[in-house]
């Protein structure tokens, strides 16, 4: 832990409004020196920055309370989803065009990287990059250069690149699906974000920041929660994190017909694991001897997977090294769903 660091997070007076990461809801010490390192690199204005935590744990959050306590907090703030983009699509969202670069690009178009300008591009899921993508992107950090697409004359990269990713990179470079290389150019300054259930002090101060949310959409007086649904938000372990929170709650406000939520009306998935067996896998792919096609092998290794996460998708994710809106993809290709897999568990 960075103690020095620590210490005057704590120190620093909680205001709101001014202060870049106010939008940060959490007094633990854990995002304190998260928030206390993000703050520190902020004031170095093209230092690569990697956030790694789960999905929902503020990847996005963080990125832009990094950008708004920058020097070039007035320059333009360009997220991107690297999973939520096809792969054909992607390096023209990223680097732009030129007109006649390929079938369709009518007219010229600049990418991501230029409209970040002086000021942040965020990377999120950069773990999900195709490997040719990963070798352009490395590029871009060694040289701070690029090129749009059907285009000879080189352009200056000119804004701070941020990352996110919900897997360890680490892992993903052990699986040969990340390069090496690019892995050291993006972890020059490395902030971990911690689950929820790393953190369980910040769970209440978070519920009741969405309650207030809601309030605010519906223009009615925020709820409260009762003593026993604050030690039951507590004691949940929330694999989904503050997404998983912000869903609860607004579930919760609609259920309780007065102005207190109770644990009656807190709707809480417990996930109970799935019996495996001595070496705690949830089954074996059997090849026949007729033979079994790739796309029957894949369907096998989600469901199993799945099983093993007792249907937890950003586990299931999180375990196969493909992001959450890939898996929903393949399970709704090869047939699978939620129900299929309770009844075969």
């Amino acid at each position: 832990m960075h103690t020095a660091l620590l210490n005057a997070e704590r120190a620093r007076p909680y205001t709101i409004g001014d202060d870049a990461f106010a939008h940060i809801v959490g007094e633990s010490d854990a995002i304190r020196e998260a928030i206390a390192l993000a703050r520190r690199v902020a004031a170095s204005p093209l230092t690569t920055v990697l956030f790694e935590g789960e999905t929902g744990t503020g990847k996005e959050l963080f990125s832009r309370g990094l950008h708004r306590a920058s020097a070039t907090a007035a320059e333009p703030f360009v997220a991107i989803n690297c999973a939520a983009i096809p792969d054909n699509l992607l390096e023209s969202e990223l680097f732009g065009y030129e007109r006649g670069a390929f079938t369709g690009a009518t007219e010229r178009r600049a990418g991501l990287i230029e409209q970040a300008g002086r000021g942040t591009l965020f990377l999120d899921e950069v773990h999900q990059l195709p490997l040719d993508l990963q070798a352009k992107l490395l590029r871009v950090l060694e040289d701070r250069t690029f090129r749009r697409l059907g285009s000879a004359p080189e352009r200056q990269v000119t804004c701070r690149v941020v990352a996110g990713a919900n897997t360890t990179l680490e892992q993903a470079v052990a699986g040969g699906r990340f390069r090496e290389d690019l892995y050291y150019r993006l972890n020059v300054f490395h902030i971990e974000l911690p689950p929820l259930r790393a953190r369980s002090e910040d769970v209440v101060p978070i519920a009741e920041h969405f309650l207030r949310a809601v309030a605010a959409r519906t223009g009615e007086s925020p709820k409260s929660l009762s003593a026993e649904a604050q030690a039951l938000l507590r004691a949940h372990t929330w694999p989904g994190n503050a997404r998983e929170v912000r869903n609860v709650i607004e579930r919760a406000t609609i259920l309780a017909p007065g102005n207190v939520i109770l644990p009656q009306h807190l709707k809480l998935q417990r996930r109970e694991l799935t019996p495996f067996d001595a070496e705690g896998v949830a089954g074996m792919i059997a090849i026949p001897t007729r033979g079994k096609t790739l796309e029957e092998v894949e369907r096998e290794v989600i469901r199993l997977t799945l099983i093993l996460t007792a249907g937890n998708l950003s586990a299931g994710a999180r375990l196969l090294g493909i992001s959450r809106p890939t898996l929903m993809r393949k399970m709704r290709d090869g047939g699978i769903t939620r129900r299929s897999l309770l009844a075969s568990s």
